[in-house]
């Protein structure tokens, strides 16, 4: 049997702590808004990363405290002073980015554990022995790295930690680097305030270059109707004919992006052999790769998500925790989890860097399991009432009568197809409407604080 790594989940809360705990995670990290990439969306002051840790420590899991912001000179003069509450709460670890910080932990505190932050952007073997000479315990290593990098830097690195992200947002650039939040908003995601910039809402407009270099919008350009789903369609047509790789046409032209809430403000955007470099990725799901990465020895998985929901702390847990314990079991992926992940709010998913090049075969494979088995998250259970067998539920999305509900639970999930639903005041409706209702719904096992999805 395989040594089992551990399941690292985030906790923007102590919620979320608390759930991610309950459903199979192993350890947390969260971080001081000062000092980490969550800045915002963050509950973690002094008060409560001493009860979270205390809390961990009790449980018998683990609590890292991410410190991994790029700071300015005015966050160096402050560092320590502030470290100080932080360390003698004993953490299993610091997440660490910046070298002057982590040389100046290193001197103070010898003996706190440090890991290296994915903001370092660590690629290759040497540099993991870099930081290793220096005494840190473990290097999260970069996302951009593909599985036969890991396996690498694995074998030539065999007495350190290693840490990988399989689950979660992905950044438009090296992990962290972006500058659009920068450029909008003068947020920077390196201080711990990005605002997803990537995400929002753009209209692209057809441009052209004049003779002195600059790029402006041509003459009664209307904006540009891409149809991306037909433009893919073209490019697999002239791969299967010639064999090779093709650019789309529209990929040599010069175009220029507005976005919404910012009307008349353009920005130009062009492209290369690569991709463009400005705008969404989807996100990242690695179940399938678990079982590889088990057998490889990598220490830790990691899900991102410090501002998402309590439910995608518990399903990634969930889903995460089961194909470890299959990988260490020996058993075969279970590729009904693909679906259970499904259910999360997702902008699509890919493997990221891990495997650069699918097959159409592992791409059906992938795809099929996905939508037999999507969910999407409908309430929680608030309460139970044993005499009666009626679960309160808080309405998230809508669900009725007929539809067939997965109760997400610790001790284990049930599917059930419902029968019946009341309101409070115990009146039979067909349907709960929508987000912030209440409905009472039958339950043959008792169970409260429980998560429920509807399949889709």
């Amino acid at each position: 049997m395989l040594t089992t790594p551990e399941l690292l989940l985030p906790a923007g809360s102590l919620e979320k702590m608390r759930t991610a705990y309950a459903y199979g995670a192993d350890a947390v990290y969260a971080g001081q808004p000062r000092y980490s990439l969550r800045a915002r969306n963050n509950e973690f002051v002094l008060e409560q990363l001493k009860t979270g840790i205390a809390e961990a420590h009790a449980l018998g899991k683990k609590f890292f405290v991410a410190s991994n912001l790029m700071p300015h000179n005015a966050k160096v003069k402050t560092y320590l002073a502030d470290m100080e509450p932080v360390i003698a709460m004993k953490p299993d670890a610091l997440i660490m980015a910046d070298p002057g910080l982590i040389m100046m932990v290193r001197e103070k505190w010898p003996d706190i554990p440090v890991h290296l932050s994915v903001q370092a952007n660590t690629v290759n073997y040497m540099g993991v022995k870099f930081w290793q000479k220096i005494g840190l315990t473990r290097v999260i290593l970069s996302r951009e790295l593909s599985l036969d990098e890991i396996a690498q830097i694995r074998d030539l690195c065999p007495d350190m930690e290693l840490e990988v992200f399989v689950h979660g947002a992905l950044c438009i650039a090296y992990s962290g680097r972006c500058l659009l939040s920068g450029y909008f908003n003068h947020r920077d995601p390196n201080q711990g305030t990005c605002t997803n910039s990537c995400r929002w809402d753009y209209k692209v407009t057809a441009a052209e270059e004049s003779g002195n270099g600059d790029i402006q919008a041509r003459e009664a350009a209307a904006t540009i109707d891409f149809d991306f789903n037909q433009a893919m369609q073209e490019s697999n047509n002239q791969m299967d004919q010639q064999r090779g790789f093709t650019r789309h046409p529209a990929a040599d032209q010069v175009y220029l992006i507005e976005e919404k809430e910012r009307p008349g403000q353009l920005m130009p955007i062009m492209e290369d052999e690569h991709g463009t470099y400005i705008m969404n990725s989807k996100d990242l799901r690695a179940v399938e790769h678990i079982e590889q990465l088990v057998k490889m020895g990598v220490d830790s998985f990691k899900v991102e998500g410090r501002t998402k929901s309590l439910y995608y702390v518990a399903r990634t847990a969930q889903v995460y925790r089961k194909a470890i314990d299959d990988a260490t079991a020996g058993r075969a992926f279970d590729p009904a989890l693909l679906g259970e992940l499904e259910g999360l709010a997702n902008r699509g998913y890919t493997s990221g860097f891990y495997q650069r090049h699918q097959t159409h075969e592992t791409q059906n494979y992938l795809r099929g399991y996905s939508e037999s088995s999507r969910s999407q998250y409908v309430g929680d259970i608030t309460g139970f009432d044993e005499t009666s067998g009626m679960a309160e539920v808080l309405v998230k999305n809508r669900f009725q009568v007929g539809d067939r509900l997965e109760i997400i639970h610790p001790s284990g999930n049930q599917v059930v197809e419902l029968t019946q639903m009341h309101d409070t005041k115990g009146k039979s409706v067909f349907a709960a409407p929508g987000s912030g209702h209440r409905v009472k719904i039958p339950m043959t096992k008792a169970v409260k604080n429980a998560f429920i999805a509807r399949f889709l």
